[in-house]
């Protein structure tokens, strides 16, 4: 397990010095990867995401908004000046975040999450291993980031096209300023760590769908 330290401060409730908090990646088991032949595009991409480790109890308030960052929410390697399938190398997609959270009375608000990643391999991908890199931030609803963490996620496809990954982050504790401010004054982002050219090709909505790294680009 390794763990990280976050210092949040609320920008926006204006209070009391924020404490250090922890933000902890999780691979039950290990790298929880699944290796898959490729599979019709047709296909249904519904995916089942494991039930989150947290105590049922009546909280204060709403729980932050969880949402993916629509710009980096697909990963994709290519000379954008060449966009054609042939060219594609490593690919990723974030397929769904899933988040609970628990707070009463005075307490932060503490927050689990998974989040669901679809990797591919297209036909210039060197090698069966790549190290894709994603950020998860807390933000104060729609101004400030609060913070922000990064983390790396090692994949290896073991020959195969495609690869299916489960991140387990727990831990991310949210200070509140007083006992009235809720979850919904906050929300948690999750995207790639992408380069300007794939945050414009994601913005226009173009992308290469993952499908043995062959599929067509997709508007």
């Amino acid at each position: 397990m390794r763990r990280y330290t976050l210092a949040l401060v609320l920008a926006a409730a204006a209070a009391t010095a924020a404490p250090a908090d922890s933000l902890a990646q999780v691979r039950p088991g290990g790298q929880q990867q699944q290796p898959q032949p490729g599979r019709p595009q047709e296909q249904d991409d519904t995916w089942s995401v494991p039930q989150l480790r947290l105590n049922q109890q009546v909280n204060a308030g709403p729980c932050p908004f969880v949402k993916i960052l629509y710009d980096a929410a697909r990963y994709v390697e290519m000379p954008f000046d060449q966009p054609a399938s042939a060219n594609v190398g490593f690919t990723g997609e974030i397929q769904g975040v899933t988040a609970n959270c628990v707070y009463r009375d005075d307490d932060p608000i503490r927050v689990n999450m998974n989040i669901l990643f679809e990797l591919g391999r297209g036909p210039q991908a060197s090698g069966d291993n790549r190290t894709y890199r994603y950020w998860v931030a807390v933000t104060d609803r729609n101004t400030a980031v609060l913070n922000k963490e990064y983390f790396d996620l090692p994949v290896d496809f073991r020959g195969q096209q495609r690869a299916t990954v489960e991140e387990e982050i727990r831990g991310i504790v949210i200070p509140r300023a007083t006992m009235t401010t809720s979850g919904s004054n906050f929300e948690i982002l999750v995207g790639f760590e992408v380069t300007p050219e794939m945050a414009e090709f994601n913005r226009t909505g173009s992308r290469f769908r993952i499908n043995t790294g062959t599929a067509q680009p997709q508007q």
